[in-house]
């Protein structure tokens, strides 16, 4: 009886280091993803505060998105060399270092900068989270449930990052957008070595030439497409020569990279990971995803802000309950996917988000919120909580230990090229359809005889920019549910695997 309740005992205390082992694995990849979002409500304060141009502002976000989607592939090769945990916390411990000095910034350059580094600990963190993963929780349901909250912060991060971008904004200060990180950092970084598994150093050597030019790649692929978009304005930058320069440059890097990961004993990413065709699939799968959230997520702040006039926490709020469908489903999905497999719920999710976001392209502007936002915000979040927890899961299938880390860290990578890739070309879509709607608007009126007066031609102007402004996001919605639709055609001819076990 001794012996029985002393083996009792030992399993209830290695549930709860496994369950406090996710806790901080899942803070470390909410905080990461939230940070993308969270300072988007916050721009005209920083820009009233620091003095940005209308031009530089959008480097607080391009500067953290650069630098964490160019060095994902090299922090995630660094955990599997210099050991995860060890990495992990170094990670941790940049990320709030850089957002106490975004935080406390008084100049335009400052803030970049801490941006730019906050990116950089963003990149060791995030692929490293997720082998821990891998490495930490056994195979079966006990790593399929871990990978469901994991998925959900990932999934999630974005919305709760508008929302509490929202409230700190609005009750404290746009500097605690970037403060609230240092203590959640610190704390999950001194908690780590107590439940975290230390991985030992393995041999061999960072690919130096691999790094610099995936690196240099990666970052100038997502430059150029970040800024390639077609502007509010109508007018397109996809002609523009540092949009091309960088576009040119990131190709050229990018296959100079794979004749060195070819020829490479040490390579950053070895091309035995990239044969595998449900792995490759998923990473297909994962740069569809990663437009339909990033889109969503500009979209329909965009949407409620210019068309309907919420408030920045109104607009936050509104998401919420595309994240608790999301959170649901996330859930949900961990504990099906020892049921029925992985390729179900990828059918399924990506089913559920072309549909969505086609229900979502019918909104117009005299909408309300319960009828034009609700129902397609429930189904979309319904079906990325579906796809974020099977794809880790195929990504990570038969994956060796050591390799563990720039397999999690390509899958991010696919997530940040495919919000960046998706940003530009439905930016374009939007853009576009505005720029010709509001000119056809505008012929119109010209055309009509006198107005009535002034303050009338005035709110019909407004009226039909308004008009104009759902068009083409509605388009862009439109094109991002015919993506979803590739990504069902990707899961039906690529993914074989039907168990994740």
């Amino acid at each position: 009886m001794a012996i029985k309740l002393s083996e009792q005992a030992g399993t209830r205390n290695e549930t709860r280091h496994l369950g406090v082992a996710l806790l901080l694995i899942a803070t470390a990849q909410l905080m990461i993803v939230l940070d993308a979002t969270v300072v988007n409500v916050a721009l005209p304060h920083i820009q009233a505060a620091l003095g940005f141009s209308g031009s530089g502002l959008e480097w607080v976000i391009n500067a953290y998105a650069l630098t964490l989607g160019g060095l994902l592939l090299l922090g995630g090769r660094a955990g599997d060399l210099l050991g995860r945990r060890r990495m992990f916390i170094a990670g941790l411990l940049l990320f709030s270092a850089a957002s106490l000095a975004g935080g406390l910034a008084t100049s335009p350059a400052w803030l970049l900068a801490a941006r730019a580094a906050q990116g950089a600990g963003g990149a060791v963190v995030a692929p490293t989270a997720l082998a821990l993963i891998a490495t930490t929780f056994p195979e079966g349901p006990s790593r399929n449930r871990a990978m469901g909250v994991y998925a959900a912060m990932s999934g999630v991060g974005g919305a709760v990052g508008l929302i509490a971008g929202g409230l700190l904004v609005s009750y404290a200060s746009w500097r605690w957008v970037l403060f609230v990180n240092v203590p959640i950092g610190i704390a999950v970084a001194l908690a780590a070595p107590a439940v975290l598994p230390r991985t030992a150093r393995r041999p061999g050597r960072l690919d130096l030439p691999g790094a610099i030019t995936g690196t240099a790649g990666v970052a100038a692929f997502v430059y150029g497409l970040s800024n390639a978009a077609t502007g509010q304005d109508g007018t397109s930058h996809w002609a523009d020569p540092a949009v091309l320069a960088a576009l040119a440059a990131g190709v050229v890097l990018l296959a100079a990279f794979a004749v060195i990961e070819a020829r490479s004993r040490h390579a950053l990413l070895p091309p035995r990971l990239l044969r595998d065709r449900d792995r490759l699939g998923a990473n297909l799968i994962m740069l569809g995803t990663g437009t339909s959230l990033f889109g969503i997520f500009f979209f329909v702040t965009l949407f409620a802000q210019d068309v309907w006039g919420y408030s920045a926490l109104r607009t936050g709020m509104s998401f919420l309950p595309l994240t608790v469908a999301l959170l649901v489903a996330s859930v949900a999905a961990g504990s099906l996917v020892s049921r029925v497999g992985v390729r179900p719920l990828l059918l399924a999710g990506a089913a559920a988000s072309a549909g969505g976001m086609y229900w979502l392209s019918r909104v117009t502007e005299h909408a309300t919120y319960a009828a034009g936002l609700l129902g397609p915000g429930l189904v979309i979040g319904a079906g990325l909580g579906l796809l974020f927890v099977p794809l880790p899961l195929v990504a990570l299938t038969r994956v060796p230990e050591a390799d563990a880390g720039v397999a999690a860290s390509l899958l991010n990578v696919g997530r940040q090229v495919g919000g960046a890739i998706g940003l530009a070309v439905l930016g374009t879509v939007a853009w576009t359809v505005v720029a010709d709607n509001a000119r056809a608007g505008a012929a119109t009126r010209a055309g009509q005889p006198g107005q009535p007066g002034a303050t009338v031609s005035a709110n019909t102007a407004q009226a039909a920019y308004r008009h104009a402004l759902a068009a083409g996001f509605d388009r862009a919605f439109l094109v991002a549910a015919a993506i979803s639709l590739l990504m069902v055609v990707v899961a039906i001819t690529m993914v074989r695997v039907r168990r994740s076990d």
